[in-house]
């Protein structure tokens, strides 16, 4: 029986998509049929915790059989709610945004991108894949008429946190922020953060200096 959304450690739920991803690969190749064993080797992750985390949410294999690919893929996109698709706005249409809707990735994975924000005057009015670039002083009326839940914002770290502010006061739940700074959100809200530099740096730390 799958536990409740409190009891699962986020580090879990940050797996899953790993998982389906790699799922996805198997099924775009032909496959069935694939095991814990298989999806370790390929993800760099022990069977066991790959058990262990799909356990939380109930039994999706047999032993001695492995687990049916597609049977997985369709239960993975269940418990992540992307067996639906969800509307994203985009706030910031700056060289990031601007490189972020056009791109094609979202599509058939769960989200579209459907409303883009930005407060420059000689963007607005602007379209990019038949979106108009809204202002962003109509952003909190349009997101709350539309009922988006999902954010993107990828404004300069300055004007992050006042967007932030209005997506929450418009109900977004949802935020993905590349804005260099981190934000306060009420603890109902989730944010997840993209910063290239963060992740360059961690790198970096284990290269070796060299002449």
């Amino acid at each position: 029986m799958r536990r409740s959304d409190s009891e699962i450690p986020d580090i879990v739920v940050g797996r899953l998509p790993i998982y389906l991803r790699a799922l996805i690969r198997l099924q775009q190749e032909g496959r069935e049929i694939t095991s814990s064993q298989e999806l370790g080797e390929r993800l760099g992750i022990s069977s066991a915790q790959i058990r262990k985390d799909l356990s939380h949410f109930g039994e999706f294999g047999k032993q001695g059989t492995g687990y049916t690919v597609s049977t997985l893929i369709a239960e993975l996109q269940r418990i992540l709610h992307v067996d639906r698709e969800w509307e994203v706005a985009l706030v910031g249409v700056g060289d990031l945004g601007r490189a972020i809707a056009h791109y094609g990735g979202f599509a058939h994975r769960g989200f579209c991108i459907t409303h883009l924000f930005d407060n420059d005057p000689n963007k607005i009015g602007e379209k990019i894949n038949n979106l108009v670039i809204q202002p962003v002083s109509e952003l909190k009326e349009t997101i709350k008429k539309a009922g988006i839940r999902i954010a993107m914002i990828t404004t300069p770290a300055d004007s992050a946190q006042e967007i932030a502010n209005e997506l929450v006061e418009a109900g977004v739940g949802a935020i993905l922020s590349y804005a260099p700074v981190t934000l306060s959100v009420p603890k109902h809200v989730r944010v997840q953060y993209i910063d290239p530099v963060l992740h360059l740096q961690r790198m970096s730390y284990y290269l070796n200096d060299r002449d």
